[in-house]
């Protein structure tokens, strides 16, 4: 009542395009995260760091604890920000804590060496130190 069972014999050759099939998924999955996942988040940390070493004078910044501020000075030697939150209140902050760079400010202007301490031109903006005394000084006519 009971036959016997034998095994059947293997087909011989098939063994690589077996292994092709099986790796197929697998190497799908990977493109799949490397083209959606890993490579924007490369390209945002490049930006990210190209706009932290970007950062100058006048620019607005927000810091990883939420602070929005402009930066009034620049230091490279240590990495260090002098940030503005607000009127007379100026913080350091690490470079590597700022979040985000909002607005770029304007580039310093040089101080020309010739003019000496005359009146600015038509073209020129006064500095930042120069506004503030012209704010707190009150205008006569005459």
């Amino acid at each position: 009542m009971i036959s016997p069972a034998y095994a059947q014999a293997a087909g011989g050759g098939g063994g690589a395009p077996d292994l092709m099939l099986q790796l197929a998924p697998f190497v799908a999955i990977m493109a799949v995260f490397y083209f959606l996942i890993i490579r924007p988040q490369q390209k945002r940390a490049k930006e990210h760091r190209e706009a932290l070493a970007a950062i100058r004078r006048n620019d607005r910044i927000v810091t990883t604890g939420g602070l929005v501020g402009i930066v009034t000075k620049v230091t490279e030697g240590d990495d260090m920000l002098t940030v503005e939150i607000a009127p007379g209140v100026r913080v350091q902050v690490v470079r590597t804590m700022v979040a985000e760079v909002r607005g770029k400010g304007q580039p310093v202007a040089a101080k020309p060496a010739a003019k000496g301490k005359g009146k600015p031109d038509k073209d020129e903006e006064p500095a930042e130190d120069e506004q503030d005394e012209a704010a707190d000084t009150p205008k006569t006519s005459g």
